[in-house]
């Protein structure tokens, strides 16, 4: 039986790991609150007057949840050039010929659940591997979507300096309209872009045992020394 040498590597800096958690929650409160306003449940109509402005509560909710949202991508935005080379942009960038390679044999062995006996593409990570820097990308793009346009919806009905920097983003979407159901659509692949994160994490966790789950809350993984070597040796080129 052939053993593997593992390296307990710190991966996720406590900034890192802190706006996981809080944009996670963040998005969590955003999704729930964003259907209770799109789709009124009706159930929740049949109130007196006295007790009518749980929509008001829903709705404020929303809002505070957006603030924060905003606030964690900003400071993880900042973090990009400032953290450990795991956070930096860097990392992120899947356009090279090694990454592209990476990308198939994630899809071949994670989503078709196909063998792969290339170990030197099975242990290109340390930290994201090809796809979820890929679907780090899609995050980030849609979540400049969600923010331009719910601040553009909201700048209508807020007095408050921020929200009046997007004014211009519902005229130049041709109307409140168009710019719900962007808002609205956005949403949707965030949802499925969650769902399968959270397959995989637990994919990972189960196939390979590297600490997937638990790194996000103490920052280590498990990795091969000598891919933890290689890593090095890349950085410092």
């Amino acid at each position: 039986m052939q053993t593997r040498n593992f390296k307990r590597a710190y991966v996720w800096q406590l900034p890192v790991r802190l706006f996981h958690w809080m944009n996670a929650l963040a998005i969590t409160v955003l999704i729930i609150t964003g259907f209770i306003i799109a789709d009124p449940p009706v159930i929740m109509d049949h109130h007196e007057a006295n007790d009518a402005y749980w929509f008001g509560i829903v709705r404020f909710t929303h809002f505070v949840a957006a603030y924060a949202f905003l606030i964690m991508i900003l400071m993880r935005f900042y973090w990009a050039f400032v953290g450990n080379k795991y956070a930096r942009w860097a990392a992120y960038w899947p356009f090279s010929n090694k990454a592209i390679k990476n990308i198939m044999h994630v899809m071949k062995v994670d989503v078709l659940l196909l063998n792969d006996k290339n170990k030197e593409l099975r242990d290109i990570s340390v930290g994201h591997n090809t796809v979820a820097a890929l679907a780090y990308i899609a995050f980030f793009v849609l979540f400049l979507v969600m923010i331009f346009t719910g601040f553009g919806l909201y700048a209508s009905m807020s007095a408050s300096w921020f929200p009046q920097l997007f004014t211009w983003v519902v005229p130049m979407l041709g109307g409140d309209f168009t710019a719900r159901m962007v808002h609205h659509f956005a949403m949707w692949p965030i949802i499925l872009i969650a769902i399968i994160h959270i397959y995989l994490v637990f994919y990972h966790e189960w196939l390979e045992g590297r600490g997937e789950v638990s790194s996000m809350f103490s920052g280590y993984k498990f990795v091969r020394t000598e891919r933890v070597i290689s890593s090095d040796k890349e950085e410092k080129e």
